[in-house]
């Protein structure tokens, strides 16, 4: 299990955007700002961007965040379109992950690779 995921962000105000608008369906919201890196959650910051400042090049991570539903999953997407994000994958039940698995994949402006998932049936 991870206490906290942190990413470096080229634009960190589109970032801070993208992820105060896709985080809110799943009940996150951004808990500390400290100009140069911004902790998100829903009790406690455990999803962290900040501004890119060290190593070189473009590395992708692939974030899943963890939704209650299956309809949480679909406002994530909704929510994610709407802050223009590139569709990956659109909402859907995965089999080859289990049977229930239904997830929904964007890049943010990033370029990272950002899913919601339920576990749950339908």
């Amino acid at each position: 299990m991870l206490d906290h995921v942190g990413i470096q962000c080229a634009d960190l105000a589109a970032s801070a955007a993208f992820y105060d608008a896709v985080l809110a369906p799943l009940g996150a919201r951004r808990l500390m700002d400290f100009e140069v890196a911004m902790g998100y959650g829903v009790d406690r910051p455990d999803f962290w961007i900040g501004v890119f400042d060290s190593g070189q090049g473009f590395r992708e991570s692939h974030l899943a965040f963890r939704a209650a539903d299956r309809a949480t999953v679909d406002a994530f997407f909704a929510a994610a379109v709407a802050a223009g994000a590139e569709v990956l994958h659109e909402p859907a039940v995965h089999p080859e992950y289990h049977p229930d698995y239904y997830g929904a994949f964007v890049r943010d402006p990033d370029g990272n690779n950002v899913e919601a998932v339920s576990h749950g049936p339908a």
